[in-house]
């Protein structure tokens, strides 16, 4: 979402939901707790607090974490009568308790427990969630079922690699940026970076690139390494709000006053910008590569590969397994995908199975080429089984009524008995209905059947 006062909690039944307000910049401003499933009395009075957290402090979006009582906390705060232009999201707080017990979460926070800085975490993901999660470690971040299994110091290089590679091509917004992600950008260290959270902090955004140069132990030549990268929104020049450097201000002032418009307006007009002859203004020190990416920038300010912000919600009524029923037509996020499938959150606390054979309309040979974890899709609920808290799903776009997904066993119900393969020496039985089971089986007679020395 960007620079937004957020209003962040993190759900609970027991001891209750945490609530933290954030500024723009994503400074705690307030921090309170409200009870969602004790009484009818604290329900209410949980109403009319968070009522009154968002107006007092102009909240713009509230941002719930996935964990426990999630849904619950979602469906009660959807209920509220909050303004329309209030967006109410649900995010991923993976890692966020790793998070408030670091000793980064304690440096920044340390007269607050660990309940407010998670709450912050989430709050925070909304706004930039590449700023929070450069804080937490790789294997606590959640990014697949394997992640425990590869060496974690590659894991750390990869994810250092990743955040450089997406600071180089979208910048920093300096107005929100934690210090662990401002010391990503060229010319900053740990110190300069902390240095101007704290100027922000203490005087509040930064309006221009040029208030940068009033960071402690900021310099000249640091700032001329820097300022590229980091980005102003809602400035007074649009120009701090993209990739083209303050030294190179000038050559755009300069197109804009050849043309008779204003810089924003050339930025903002294709036909403006088409009328420019770049040969018109290289010299000695500027090229013509460097003035075409000037005016590719001028294109589209501040550029970002990222998919643009949309709502998503669960659907309403549906919040545990005992709702679900065959034939339903549900939004889900993918949660981690497998050689056998996908597994998709439908929001009833019991991640669903889309088997490979239910991903699509054609045959899939290996699932992450059709879906990818975080991603949103529409699935159609084929089997419930609540004593095994199972749920069979499918994403085609018209499942048979009786498919089947290999190895289930309620999906046998009223096709009468059906003969056993025959075992290899030595097998046992897994749970009925296992997957693996039936898998493990399979392989077993296939390798029985090819005896010694024929491969494995």
């Amino acid at each position: 979402l960007g620079g937004k006062s957020v209003l962040g909690i993190d759900p609970g039944f027991r001891t209750g939901c945490k609530v933290v307000c954030l500024d723009r910049q994503g400074k705690l401003l307030h921090h309170d707790v409200i009870f969602l499933e004790q009484s009818d009395r604290q329900r209410e009075t949980a109403r009319q607090t968070l009522m009154a957290l968002c107006e007092r402090f102009r909240i713009e979006a509230v941002a719930i974490g996935n964990g426990t009582a999630s849904r619950e906390t979602e469906t009660f705060v959807r209920g509220l009568d909050l303004p329309s232009s209030i967006a109410v999201c649900v995010v991923n707080e993976s890692g966020a308790s790793v998070y408030s017990a670091s000793d980064a979460a304690r440096e920044e926070f340390p007269d607050h427990d660990i309940t407010v800085r998670g709450a912050v975490s989430i709050g925070r993901r909304l706004m930039d969630p590449l700023a929070e999660l450069v804080k937490i470690d790789p294997k606590s971040i959640g990014v697949g079922q394997y992640q425990h299994d590869v060496d974690h110091k590659a894991l750390r290089r990869s994810l250092d690699d990743v955040v450089g590679s997406c600071v180089n091509a979208v910048g920093v917004e300096v107005n929100t940026a934690s210090k662990q992600l401002l010391s990503y950008v060229s010319g900053l260290n740990g110190a300069t970076a902390g240095n101007i959270v704290l100027h922000r902090n203490e005087h509040g955004p930064f309006a221009s690139r040029l208030d940068l140069l009033k960071v402690k132990r900021l310099g000249p030549k640091a700032f001329e390494q820097a300022a590229g990268f980091l980005r102003i929104r809602d400035d007074e020049n649009p120009l701090d709000a993209s990739a083209v450097h303050p030294e190179s201000y000038g050559i755009v002032e300069r197109m804009a006053v050849d043309l008779g418009c204003s810089v924003r307006d050339l930025m903002a007009s294709a036909e403006l910008r088409g009328r420019i002859r770049l040969e018109r203004y290289v010299t000695d020190t500027v090229g013509l590569p460097t003035l075409t990416d000037i005016l590719g920038e001028l294109a589209k300010p501040g550029r970002d590969p990222r998919e643009r912000f949309a709502d998503f919600a669960f659907a309403e009524g549906v919040t545990k397994l005992e709702d679900l029923q065959v034939g339903m037509r549900l939004p889900g996020v993918v949660t981690n995908v497998t050689a056998f499938g996908a597994f998709v959150d439908i929001g009833v606390h019991q991640d669903g199975l889309v088997h490979v054979s239910q991903l699509a309309d054609r045959f899939v040979k290996d699932p992450a080429a059709v879906v990818k974890v975080h991603q949103r899709v529409q699935v159609t609920v084929l089997e419930v089984d609540p004593a095994r808290r199972r749920i069979s799903l499918s994403m085609r776009s018209r499942p048979s009524p009786d498919a089947r997904i290999p190895g289930s066993e309620t999906a046998d119900a009223g096709r009468g008995p059906r003969r056993a393969p025959p075992r290899a020496q030595g097998e046992t039985d897994g749970p009925a209905g296992d997957w693996f089971s039936v898998a493990l089986r399979k392989a077993t007679r296939d390798k029985a059947r090819r005896g010694p020395g024929e491969g494995t």
